[in-house]
């Protein structure tokens, strides 16, 4: 079956850097989008960064742009998400999701989502 698995959260003080990853499994990795989304403690999932299938294609949420990266090893069936110069506002539940419509680097209606991971910064 289908799996995204979520790794590498933790705790961290403001300013650090942490690298999170989406372990896939189940479906053909090339072909889908992946994304990144977050949902802080009584707030919605919010769009984080989404990479096309062949990694052409990256998308940031305005929030996060200039300090995150997102990038994929499809060898590895992978993506990682890089955060850079953390802030508390931060702190969140991580999910990734994948998804194959014809969007290069969709912000929602993905098909399948994670567990998630969970990053909190400290300030």
């Amino acid at each position: 079956q289908v799996q995204l698995v979520e790794s590498g959260g933790g705790l961290v003080q403001a300013g650090d850097s942490l690298r999170v990853s989406c372990a896939v499994s189940g479906l053909p990795f090339s072909d889908y989008a992946i994304g990144w989304h977050r949902q802080a403690p009584g707030k919605e999932r919010e769009f984080v960064a989404a990479i096309s299938w062949n990694a052409g294609s990256t998308d940031y949420a305005d929030s996060v742009k200039g300090r995150f990266t997102i990038f994929r090893d499809n060898a590895k069936n992978t993506v990682y998400l890089q955060m850079n110069s953390l802030r508390p506002e931060d702190t969140a539940v991580y999910y990734c999701a994948a998804d194959r419509s014809s969007r290069l680097t969709p912000r929602g209606g993905y098909q399948y989502w994670g567990q998630g991971t969970q990053v909190t910064v400290s300030s």
